[in-house]
């Protein structure tokens, strides 16, 4: 429990919206708004003089925008924002920028219709402050799009595709993870198995989500739908509202939707795409569980460790919520605990050791080594 308030900075050039914002906070005891900035450069200021612990920001605004001055704010002075914003096409690919950056979480404007009866925004805001309170903030990759040295390249590339073909590598995150993963998979050589990704986001993000990593990474990335095959060098994200699941059908991994209710509280479930992975790939699996609050994903990534294969969670110090990745780790579930930047350099050297393992005539039982 805190002993003291959270500080709240509001940065809205809207007078509408900075009496909304202050009206919900006002309802909380644990929350207090200590000032209100109209404009970047404003808001500069009083962040140097009242030290607040979480922001709220908008994107459009006069001077500067809200991008350019989260940049500036990651750069020189990491902390905890929530972006408040309209979710149009545009907008949601902005709200993306923002999320790769290191903002924490986001919500929308609230809607004419909600003016009238705040309580259930209201509830959701102040909940977001609270968590974003406590969340840990660093500084983004300035360049995140960018795959892989050419050396790992060139080490990936004796691997024939038909090993690559019987791998699959597993992602799963939540708040905080839009940046996670892009960490993730900027360490990556395009010439790897596939990849699925389940990450807890708002419904008018998931396909921008998708559009984001294809039009930045040269692999190809595809939204879920039934049937997909998922190819080495494809990436495939979860569609929104949908489970994914992923099936073994001769000799390919197949995604397959499921729309059943939602579990841990979520649809897509991590821990539905890691149990599934665990039945269909088994020791071909690699489970990789981000940052994220809750604990979805934990247990599917016990039953992917059963069944033999890798499991790596994010270590608490760089994770922006150790609260999936740490319940994975008291499960002792996670057979790897690695900051965000070793993760996928860790992924590359478990897939080279495989293969020389299984070039290498095997005589007796081995005893797999997972002390490195």
């Amino acid at each position: 429990m805190r002993e003291e308030r959270i500080k709240v900075l509001i940065v809205d050039d809207s007078k509408i919206m900075q009496q909304i914002l202050m009206k919900i906070f006002s309802l909380d005891p644990d929350i207090e708004v200590v000032g209100v900035a109209s404009d970047p450069f404003i808001a500069r200021d009083l962040i140097k003089t009242l030290q607040p612990d979480v922001l709220t920001l908008d994107i459009e605004m006069p001077k500067m925008d809200g991008i350019t001055f989260l940049k500036n704010l990651m750069r020189l002075h990491p902390m905890p924002v929530i972006m408040v914003s309209s979710f149009t096409e545009k907008g949601s690919a902005i709200t993306l920028e923002a999320l790769a950056l290191g903002a924490v979480d986001y919500i929308k404007k609230p809607a004419t219709e909600e003016l009238h009866d705040l309580g259930n925004y209201a509830n959701r805001l102040i909940q977001l402050v609270k968590n974003a309170s406590q969340a840990k903030v660093r500084s983004p990759l300035l360049h995140p799009f960018t795959h892989s040295t050419d050396e790992n390249n060139t080490v990936m590339n004796y691997m024939q595709p038909d090993y690559l073909s019987e791998y699959i590598i597993a992602i799963g995150a939540s708040t905080g993870g839009i940046e996670a993963i892009e960490r993730v998979l900027a360490q990556l050589p395009v010439n790897m198995p596939g990849i699925v990704i389940v990450q807890h986001i708002h419904k008018d993000f998931s396909t921008p989500f998708v559009h984001r990593l294809d039009k930045n990474y040269h692999s190809t990335v595809l939204e879920a739908h039934e049937g997909l095959e998922i190819k080495p060098g494809h990436i495939i994200v979860a569609k929104s509202e949908t489970h994914l699941e992923v099936v073994r059908k001769r000799g390919k991994y197949i995604c397959r939707l499921n729309r059943g209710p939602k579990l841990n509280g979520h649809k897509p479930s991590i821990d539905v795409l890691f149990y599934s992975l665990a039945l269909a790939a088994g020791e071909k699996s690699i489970a990789v569980l981000l940052t994220g609050m809750g604990k979805d994903g934990a247990r599917g990534m016990g039953a992917i460790q059963q069944a033999g294969g890798e499991t790596i969670a994010q270590d608490e110090a760089s994770s922006v919520v150790w609260g999936m990745p740490g319940f994975a780790v008291d499960l002792q579930a996670a057979n790897y605990i690695l900051p965000i930047d070793e993760i996928g350099k860790h992924i590359i050297q478990q897939l080279q050791r495989k293969n020389a393992n299984e070039k290498t005539p095997k005589r007796g039982s081995i005893i797999h080594d997972k002390s490195e």
